[in-house]
């Protein structure tokens, strides 16, 4: 029986507006289990990236509660969310999010310097040459393409070795050929550290290559 790394339950997020309170997110259930890669696709407005964030620990629900690997995360403040965060979860965003004062290879080095690793600079440059970076190692985020930029930092997100990998439109803002390219980087990575993959998506060819899609339509879970 495979273990369950996330289980959300009756998940509801309220916000409130000038026209009043707007539901974003109503009554989701979900279970994630370890190894399983699963896309969340609905349209726009939807609440997608609010689930992602629920899920992950950077949002608290209006109601509901989120177990993140095996610890119920929506009872937790702040601080402690992020320990847990820094034990068991990785990020790719869209915007790619790398520091633009550090190298390439500093940026990946970050994680793994945080957690007081002295081996983050070995383990950043074989990271950077599974992302076919070497050779860029020692260059600024404004002097790499956007491919670059979200190899680099799909190689800085597996430094922190994670458990969970929460990935948020990970080739939004990359061409075709680009986003190919970095969706299978991102399933060949995936495989060889056995990460579960939890990822929002409008890229249909992105999800196909999940194990699960999840569809959120008006805040609700289709399937």
């Amino acid at each position: 029986m495979k273990e369950t790394v996330i289980r959300g339950t009756q998940i509801g997020k309220v916000v409130p507006t000038a026209e009043g309170e707007l539901t974003i997110l109503d009554g989701i259930d979900l279970e994630i289990n370890a190894g399983e890669s699963v896309a969340i696709v609905g349209a726009s407005g939807s609440g997608k990236t609010t689930l992602l964030g629920i899920l992950a620990g950077l949002d608290l629900p209006s109601s509901g509660a989120v177990h993140l690997a095996g610890k119920e995360i929506t009872a937790m403040d702040e601080e402690a969310r992020a320990l847990v965060r820094g034990e068991h979860v990785g990020f790719v965003f869209q915007t790619f999010q790398l520091l633009a004062s550090l190298t390439a290879l500093e940026n990946v080095m970050l994680p793994a310097e945080l957690r007081g690793d002295s081996a983050a600079r070995t383990q950043a440059l074989a990271l950077l040459e599974k992302v076919g970076l070497s050779a860029r190692a020692t260059h600024y985020p404004r002097q790499l393409s956007g491919g670059e930029q979200q190899r680099v930092a799909m190689a800085r997100a597996f430094a922190s070795n994670p458990d969970i990998l929460f990935a948020d439109e990970p080739t939004g803002n990359l061409d075709t050929v680009t986003g190919q390219k970095i969706i299978d980087l991102l399933f060949d990575l995936n495989e060889e550290f056995g990460t579960t993959l939890i990822l929002v998506t409008h890229d249909d060819r992105l999800a196909g290559r999940c194990t699960r899609i999840c569809e959120l339509r008006a805040g609700e879970m289709l399937r």
